[in-house]
């Protein structure tokens, strides 16, 4: 039996803790906050979104930095054991769109329970309100912690898992990048990542809170298209954000501090451009004595409306029958390809997870174990890997917490 230190108490922390205690040692979860898994009760709009039940390469696929080092945990640990483990313990799951795992009730609270039953079943002794001020370190070897209060929790291993910089309200305030730091670690830039856009046009404020669904979102960089998906998406007081455009974020966030991007949004992606030209002719003909402002009603949202008629240049009580070919091509171009400008992203407290961290060329892939300092492991977004949007980044969290707590022999 080894004395294990886990800190920190979110999802990367509670699967390290309990798979060392499940290895017969004895391990103490250290969380500063008053409970376990804050920032895992606001995930996926407190629905928490467990993992993706898609196959393996789905999971590869959706991971944007340094996925190969993912590979021993993935297959350690995959999204099949991640949605068995919740199951077994008492939280009944189902699939969404997008292969999306959540809990059958839809709270969030109720996968933090089933964790934390699980950790006191094995013996996991758990300290909150307990805040790590440095790790103690002697010749290359990591051997315990030290309290903000000053004092020493030894122990033979030590597990970081203290989050990412994003929701600092929950914890994450990058305490893991101090302490990776102190140990000669190098730790990358870190950005916001999955987090909403600004947008330079005011009429994108008149429609805050409209959510879109089924349109199809494309960015570029003058002629390059950097992002192009099918989804939902949201428009906001201050731009753009929903799933489309989080996962959009952290494909086009480098760029985008180069400059503005073009965003169109095609609001009738399942018609062509002759499709809905005759839908349009169809619908001016049905309310061919209309005024214009008064004939879109069943094309588009209310909230929309108003920008729409606004954007099209078309007299807002022109008669529909005395609207030109030109004039309904302005219109379908605009249906097809509504415009927004990217200006840039927004800060730490919207963004969902951190991009960048802990570099992973120093950290051993089949073990989570430090290559410059033994007996000290890493876990979940402490360390410079980032996903999409769907249960990915969960995963991740899932898969290196398993694999450091068990790598502890």
């Amino acid at each position: 039996m080894k004395k294990v230190i886990v800190i920190g108490g979110g999802p990367a922390g509670m699967f390290a803790a309990l798979a060392a205690a499940q290895n017969g040692h004895s391990v103490s979860l250290l969380e500063k906050n008053e409970k376990l898994g804050k920032k895992l009760y606001i995930t996926g709009k407190g629905r928490c979104n467990i993992t993706n039940a898609g196959d393996v390469d789905t999971l590869f696929e959706n991971v944007m930095t340094n996925r190969k080092f993912l590979y021993s945990a993935f297959y350690a640990y995959d999204n099949q054991r991640v949605i068995d483990f919740f199951e077994t313990h008492g939280v009944r799951t189902k699939i969404e769109r997008g292969n999306r795992v959540f809990p059958y009730s839809d709270h969030s609270s109720d996968v933090i329970a089933a964790l934390k039953r699980a950790l006191v079943n094995a013996g996991v002794n758990i300290h909150l309100h307990t805040c790590v001020k440095e790790l103690l370190v002697e010749d290359l070897r990591c051997r315990g912690a030290v309290l903000e209060d000053g004092t020493k929790e030894m122990a033979d291993a030590v597990i970081l898992a203290t989050g990412g910089f994003s929701y600092q309200s929950t914890g994450s305030t990058g305490d893991g990048y101090r302490f990776a730091r102190a140990c000669g670690h190098q730790v990358t830039e870190i950005e916001p990542a999955l987090v909403p856009f600004n947008v330079k046009e005011t009429y994108v404020t008149e429609m805050q809170g409209l959510a879109l669904k089924n349109v199809r979102v494309t960015i570029r960089q003058e002629k390059k298209i950097l992002f192009e998906d099918f989804g939902e998406m949201l428009f906001t007081h201050f731009g753009v954000s929903g799933p489309l455009c989080l996962s959009a974020s952290s494909k086009v966030g480098k760029e985008l501090k180069k400059g503005d991007l073009d965003m169109r949004i095609d609001l009738k992606p399942a018609l062509t451009e002759e499709q809905l030209d005759h839908r349009l002719l169809r619908d001016f003909e049905e309310n061919q004595n209309k005024q214009f402002k008064n004939a879109l009603q069943g094309l588009l949202p209310a909230k929309m409306l108003p920008v729409v008629i606004e954007l099209s240049d078309i007299f807002t009580d022109k008669k529909v029958n005395e609207i030109t070919k030109e004039e309904r091509n302005r219109l379908l171009h605009l249906l097809k390809q509504f415009p927004v400008t990217l200006t840039g992203l927004r800060d730490f407290n919207e963004a969902i997870i951190t991009k960048g961290g802990v570099v992973v060329k120093e950290v051993n892939p089949a073990t989570m174990e430090s290559k410059l300092v033994s007996g000290l492991y890493f876990a979940g977004e402490v360390l410079d890997l980032d996903a999409l949007t769907g249960g990915f980044n969960l995963q991740i969290a899932w898969s290196t917490g398993y694999l450091a707590g068990d790598s502890i022999v």
